[in-house]
């Protein structure tokens, strides 16, 4: 246990969300690539739910505010020492960590007491530990109420885990909703929410399947009362569901669909591909005010999807993608289809491959990003044992943008290259609007 003077009970929940791409070149061809610029606003503008959530559970007699960091003036620290804040809780992906980490210094050098979590403290607490007084990983509102009360009392402790020395609160019960009207709504042209947490699927390059949570479901009761309060602050939202999977339980999905479907709402979430096997689902989708669906369809080359998930399960879909794809938009769904460069399978000719493949696939729209070795995926494990992460690599630079690692099959020159002219291809102007023609198709079938 650590001790601390009664401490001032203002807090400020600071969320540094969006990215900043690292390369250079791409940042400039970016800039010119409306659809790119277009979906990066999107993310960047998204609140934190986590921090939403942890202001629901924190007791009244706290002061509490939340702010987006790239809301603040240069000078952030200063000005938040000057507004009385005795604690400040930092939220920020593993891009911006290190951004997180010199505030935190800056905070603690005026007196101020700093709480850092999420998803990049939580698949590594012994690093972040040495740039905050208290770490918390995991699940953080399942330890709030503890590790605030420790902080009245006088004695906290230097790390909290879900895992460990958790309130004994689960997803599916019934818990405070979150913070919403702390939030500046002008600010956002969407909001979050969060039905499930966590996916079954377990793909080697993603840490969000596992670190924070396994696979869990939000009881309905839970949506509904979240989804009426979002609605008595905006009256017609468009809200992007915070789900790494949603569609899993189908049985599950098709009422949580048709509870969306009672409201005068847009929205848009992720899944796999399997929600094209459940023809209700989709019949519902298409009712519910559902704009898009982002599945990650992983990569054109089916070598390449050899070994993604624990069960090859992405493996043995991937030959029935251009009919999946098809049944999903057909019902007037969208479908935003990602991929990612950078498997060891993959050859020089992976670029011209994608292209053509995103092509055939008639998406309605297109994400492309680099495998990333985030921290807490197995990629990064076999990659550090491989000696293959880039001397000098920095945590801004797992932007999903940026290369971080030697690729197997060719340099690093030539996989930077041929995923810079592959951001042209896809985001020219020509295959923007050509996709743009394909949603407005989806549009006309979901109204018919």
């Amino acid at each position: 246990m650590n001790h601390v003077q009664p401490i001032r009970r203002k807090l400020l929940f600071l969320a540094m969300s969006g990215v900043r791409v690292f390369d250079q070149e791409l940042l400039n061809i970016g800039l010119t690539l409306p659809g790119f610029v277009e979906r990066s606003r999107v993310i960047a503008s998204l609140p934190s739910l986590g921090l939403l959530t942890l202001a629901a559970h924190t007791p009244e007699h706290w002061e509490i505010e939340y702010r987006e960091y790239d809301d603040l003036p240069p000078d952030s620290a200063e000005q938040i020492s000057q507004q009385g804040f005795g604690v400040v809780a930092i939220s920020a992906l593993t891009a911006r960590i290190d951004e997180a980490y010199a505030l935190s210094r800056e905070l603690r050098a005026r007196g101020m007491l700093v709480i850092l979590g999420g998803l990049h403290v939580s698949a590594v607490p012994e690093e972040a530990a040495n740039h905050a007084d208290i770490v918390v990983k995991g699940e953080g509102e399942r330890v709030w109420a503890r590790l605030l009360s420790d902080l009245e009392s006088g004695r906290y402790r230097s790390a909290y885990d879900s895992s460990v020395n958790a309130d004994e609160s689960q997803f599916h019960e019934v818990h405070p909703v979150p913070r919403y009207d702390l939030l500046e709504l002008d600010r956002y042209n969407r909001l979050t929410l969060q039905t499930t947490r966590g996916c079954p699927l377990h793909c080697s390059f993603c840490a969000a399947s596992r670190t924070i949570s396994p696979y869990r479901k939000k009881s309905l009761m839970q949506v509904r009362r979240e989804l009426e309060t979002i609605l008595n602050l905006w009256p017609r939202p468009f809200i992007e569901l915070a789900d790494d999977n949603t569609f899993v339980d189908k049985r599950w999905s098709r009422e949580l669909v048709a509870l969306l479907s009672e409201y005068p709402l847009k929205w848009f979430t992720e899944s796999d591909i399997s929600l094209a096997d459940d023809a209700a689902l989709l019949k519902l989708l298409a009712k519910s005010g559902c704009a898009q669906v982002l599945i990650g369809l992983e990569s054109a080359a089916s070598e390449s999807m050899s070994g993604l998930d624990t069960q090859d399960w992405k493996s043995r879909r991937h030959r029935n993608y251009a009919e999946q794809v098809q049944k999903i938009q057909d019902h007037g769904i969208s479908v935003n289809g990602c991929f990612i460069l950078g498997f060891d399978q993959d050859g020089p000719d992976i670029f011209e491959r994608t292209l053509d493949y995103i092509e055939s696939l008639q998406l309605s729209e297109v994400q492309i990003t680099l495998l990333t070795p985030f921290p807490g995926t197995s990629l990064r494990q076999r990659l550090l044992e491989e000696g293959r992460i880039l001397p000098g690599t920095t945590w801004g630079q797992y932007t999903l943008f940026d290369l971080t690692f030697r690729p197997a099959r060719m340099s690093v020159d030539a996989m930077r290259s041929g995923f810079h002219q592959l951001m042209k291809a896809v985001y020219s102007q020509e295959r923007v609007s050509a996709r743009r023609k394909v949603f407005q198709h989806c549009i006309r079938q979901s109204r018919s």
